[in-house]
């Protein structure tokens, strides 16, 4: 099942940048391990926020949720998601 997630990160001002440094790349490397699993398929930055697009084709929504919730950058993200279904105009068969 394909879902549609768009995620906004909100840092703390008061977060050390260390500490913010060591979660972005704790979250670059998730981020790519479910990438290369096929969970995470689509991935895009929105530009002029820290926030992104995503496509994620999951079993259902209680693996999307245990999946988001792994990612370091979780505790400090907005997250909204939309369910996708083929469009019957589409004219691919794999929309990958």
């Amino acid at each position: 099942m394909l879902f549609h997630v768009k995620m906004t990160v909100n840092l703390p001002q008061s977060m050390p940048a260390e500490q913010a440094d060591e979660l972005k790349r704790t979250e670059k490397a998730r981020a790519q391990s479910l990438q290369k699993e096929g969970k995470w398929r689509h991935l895009w930055r929105i530009a002029g926020q820290y926030a992104n697009f995503s496509v994620f084709d999951v079993s259902d929504i209680d693996e999307l949720h245990s999946l988001i919730s792994t990612l370091p950058l979780f505790p400090y993200m907005r997250i909204e998601i939309n369910p996708l279904v083929r469009h019957p105009s589409s004219v691919w068969e794999d929309d990958r």
